[in-house]
């Protein structure tokens, strides 16, 4: 879309994807700082606000790390500006440390932190549900439900944030960050003035964090006896039984009561804590039945649960914790459906709605420099008798070396895990250990690990995969970006280490980067080969289809080998009637599969 439309005045009306009206929203709110590391559902927040934040009046960067994020936009709000920390819910891991904090500290400009979860992890290491953490870290948690509400509640979080002194988390979901809806567009606010004043809450040595104890539970005390508690919650229909529900859960609750042909009463939560148990208490005493409907895990059900021991309420509770309600993966109508009619004692037959078509081969983009830096290190690797190597891997597309023919990906956990385990191998293990990062993972997380093996004088082959750009969340800046950004190279900062075996090799130039990585193999010591080409969908995106040179198979000379399919394996290979051939839509004009390490037979060519 023309992320210009996002600047329209009160009244108008757009189309928008969930993460588009995020961004509409803290225009909306006043806000003058926004951080953020991309992360998926989430990203598209950040590519609007760098296209278009100097319009808007926001000072918005793209942080090395969520931690780093959430730091800047913390010192934003305590010179009393609003500020915006946004990310992906693992992400919120990396930030956890400054969060936690964050709650003692108070907030003197409204700050929001949004966390995009992602129920059933589409592009994710783990399913998490962050209104725990957010009840953790003691701030406010708020639910949407829909792109309007985004917006809606972001701009309301502010108010209640700045009127309260605390800060907030807005709990997206995949379903809400990347559905389309149409979304009006209110009055945008006055941004603050900078006024920082000296505040020992900001400092929280041990007596000043024992004070905060109590100022976070009085803060949160006035969140439900304020009048906000009542803005993000509602309650519509007649009968005995009660629906509790939040967030994207909500979104399928009606179309599963039509299509069951049963009435519940819905109970929709969007401020989810500190949870106003006085008014949940009041609707489940007009109930005979209770179900809990919620994305995630029952944090609206224990709280209830909770209250309702406490005080004796006894009711037919359903939901995450009685079984009724499945523990994992996001919710769906027919998800619903079938535990509701359970529920509710109806025989309703679940229609099988696969389809059955076949599954889409994942492998990595036709050009990707990746492809050509894994097919040298198993060359390599063959050449030099290695077999059984540990080849700890990391966040990114780089992930997707682990399928055939490549394997190369024996552990992951987390954003910088690929070098911080291969300390941990290295320590212990036999075997020869090669780890892979990427450039924007390297620098999220990945130096203070690469610090450690070189102190701990660990003895393995890092392989930084350095495509200019954090690709799989939709090609954001990395700090080696530039312009206009200060550029951070890569090499300086290894070298910097005080490490000294370090390889800068173009990944296209397949005999040298293979001379390299053997070189690398043998070393003594910890080796650090930088594996440097741009991405080839950033390549696509700055040149005109006039200027690829597709490529085709000589059939006469093709002996039938397979190797570029079998071993190279780039997406545009396929096989017809047993010959090799290239698709020309697909391909990329690389030219790396021309060269002699993959077709010997010098059979494949530039297409007339």
């Amino acid at each position: 879309m023309q992320y210009d439309t996002l600047l329209g005045p009160e009244g108008q009306t757009e189309f928008l994807l969930g993460n588009e009206a995020v961004a509409r929203g803290i225009y909306e709110a006043g806000v003058s700082v926004a951080a953020t590391y991309p992360g998926t559902p989430s990203s598209e927040i950040g590519d609007v606000l760098y296209r278009i934040s100097d319009r808007m009046g926001i000072k918005f960067e793209f942080a090395t790390n969520e931690k780093v994020a959430l730091e800047i936009a913390a010192a934003a709000s305590a010179g009393g500006l609003r500020s915006f920390v946004f990310m992906k819910h693992v992400g919120l891991n990396v930030a956890m440390d400054s969060f936690v904090s964050l709650s003692g500290a108070g907030v003197k400009g409204g700050m929001v932190v949004l966390s995009a979860d992602d129920p059933s992890m589409h592009s994710s290491q783990n399913e998490q549900d962050n209104r725990f953490l957010g009840k953790f870290a003691k701030t406010i948690v708020i639910e949407p439900s829909s792109p309007q509400e985004l917006k809606d509640f972001i701009v309301m979080a502010f108010d209640l944030s700045e009127e309260v002194g605390h800060p907030v988390l807005l709990r997206s979901a995949t379903r809400i960050s990347h559905v389309r809806a149409p979304v009006r567009f209110g009055a945008a606010k006055d941004k603050k003035g900078w006024k920082y004043q000296k505040d020992p809450s900001f400092l929280l040595l041990p007596e000043n964090a024992y004070k905060a104890q109590i100022s976070i539970n009085e803060r949160l005390k006035r969140v439900t006896n304020s009048r906000y508690s009542e803005n993000f919650n509602r309650v519509y229909g007649d009968s005995s039984t009660l629906i509790i529900t939040s967030g994207a859960a909500y979104n399928y609750v009606d179309e599963a009561l039509q299509m069951l042909n049963v009435k519940a009463r819905v109970m929709k939560i969007g401020l989810s804590f500190p949870l106003d148990l006085d008014v949940v208490s009041k609707e489940i005493g007009k109930a005979e039945r209770v179900v809990f409907i919620e994305e995630g895990g029952p944090f609206l059900e224990e709280q209830v649960l909770s209250f309702s021991a406490l005080h004796s309420i006894n009711r037919e509770f359903h939901g995450k914790l009685s079984g009724s309600v499945p523990a994992s993966y996001e919710m769906n109508v027919d998800r619903l459906v079938g535990f509701l009619s359970k529920i509710f004692g109806i025989d309703f037959p679940v229609k099988d709605k696969t389809l059955g078509l076949p599954e889409r081969a994942i492998t990595l983009c036709p050009g990707c420099p990746h492809r050509a830096t894994y097919y040298v290190v198993k060359m390599a690797m063959k050449q030099k008798g290695i077999k059984n190597a540990i080849v700890p891997t990391d966040i990114g597309c780089y992930t997707l070396g682990y399928y055939e023919p490549y394997q190369l990906g024996d552990f992951v956990f987390s954003m910088g895990s690929s070098i911080g385990s291969s300390n941990g191998f290295t320590a212990n293990a036999g075997e020869r250990v090669i780890s892979f990062i990427g450039d924007s993972t390297f620098f999220h997380s990945g130096i203070p690990a690469l610090i450690n093996a070189y102190h701990n004088n660990h003895n393995f082959v890092v392989v930084i995969l350095d495509n200019f750009i954090t690709a799989m969340t939709g090609g954001q800046p990395t700090p080696e970006t530039s312009p206009p950004f200060r550029r951070v190279d890569i090499e300086s900062v290894v070298r910097g280490i005080g490490i000294k075996n370090v390889f800068t090799i173009d990944p296209y130039d397949l005999n040298n980067s293979l001379s390299i990585f053997k070189k690398a193999l043998d070393s003594k010591e910890l080796a650090v080969v930088i594996s440097k080409r741009e991405c080839a969908l950033e390549v696509d995106r700055k040149r005109s289809p006039s200027e690829i040179k597709v490529f085709q198979v000589n059939q006469d000379k093709c002996s039938l080998c397979y190797n570029c399919v079998s071993n190279f394996s780039c997406a545009a290979f396929y096989i017809d009637n047993g010959k090799v051939e290239i698709d020309p839509e697909l391909c990329d004009g690389c030219s790396v599969c021309s060269e002699p390490l993959v077709c010997p037979f010098n059979a494949i060519e530039v297409k007339p």
